[in-house]
């Protein structure tokens, strides 16, 4: 779903530019519904009717991904042995399902070198403006070096990049009851991005690519991706990771 991007007199004009040329945003002083903003150095999605929402934005260098990465547990995090990160720091990682990029970050604190892929635009758009202001910060001196983003669909860069020693796979999922309320972000994203109907699709191409490892995230309860049993899953505080090896670490 295309987005709009709201005018904004403290928004530089070259910088709204390339925001709409790269990911296919539209400038305007007329919003409805969901759409982009500039607030504070930042680019924003919110939506114009809710405004208890509160605004969604990439943030690495501070909040939750900065308290992650001092105080999230390290290479004994569920997602840092799935990945094999606790075995060997420097692997290459392509991240599929990029999403607000939290997964991707972790990854690359630890020392892996990730590709972002991310096809919607509005959440490319707010992913590529997080690496812009997390570049900025002293503490996030490797974050150039590490963290790339593509603005393509799954399948495609599946198909497309160079081979990586692991292959991250993050699908929507439905939420499990289906009658409570979703958690505020996620009600976003399943508006604006809409559910992976063609995730199972990605496992076997996900596999031809990675040299060492597919790595599936699920919720706890969920079946495997493509019903297809993995070689060991390891089991995270909220989440299942699914993990099809081709090659030992």
């Amino acid at each position: 779903m295309p987005l709009n991007l709201l005018h904004s007199p403290e928004l530089n004009a070259d910088y709204a530019a390339s925001l709409c040329q790269q990911f296919g945003l539209t400038l305007t002083t007329e919003i409805n519904g969901w759409h982009l903003a500039w607030l504070d150095d930042a680019l924003v999605l919110r939506h114009s009717e809710l405004p208890k929402q509160g605004d969604i934005l990439v943030d690495f260098a501070g909040g939750a991904a900065s308290y992650r990465r001092q105080y999230g547990g390290g290479k004994s995090e569920a997602i840092a042995k799935a990945c094999g990160l606790n075995k060997k720091r420097d692997l290459t990682v392509l991240d599929a399902t990029a999403g607000l990029g939290r997964d991707a970050f972790v990854l690359a604190s630890l020392g892996a070198s990730v590709t972002m892929v991310e096809r919607n635009p509005a959440v490319a758009a707010l992913l590529h403006d997080g690496l812009r202001r997390g570049k900025q910060s002293a503490e996030l001196s490797w974050l150039g070096e590490r963290m790339q983003l593509v603005h393509s669909s799954a399948l495609d860069a599946l198909q497309q990049q160079a081979a990586v020693d692991v292959v991250y796979l993050d699908p929507m999922f439905p939420p499990r009851d289906k009658t409570a309320l979703v958690k505020k972000e996620m009600r976003a994203f399943h508006d604006v991005v809409g559910s992976d109907t063609d995730a199972d699709a990605l496992l076997a191409p996900a596999l031809q690519l990675a040299q060492k490892r597919v790595v599936v995230k699920r919720p706890g309860y969920a079946e495997f991706l493509a019903a297809t049993a993995p070689t060991m899953s390891v089991t995270g505080k909220n989440n299942r990771f699914d993990v099809y090896i081709n090659a030992a670490i």
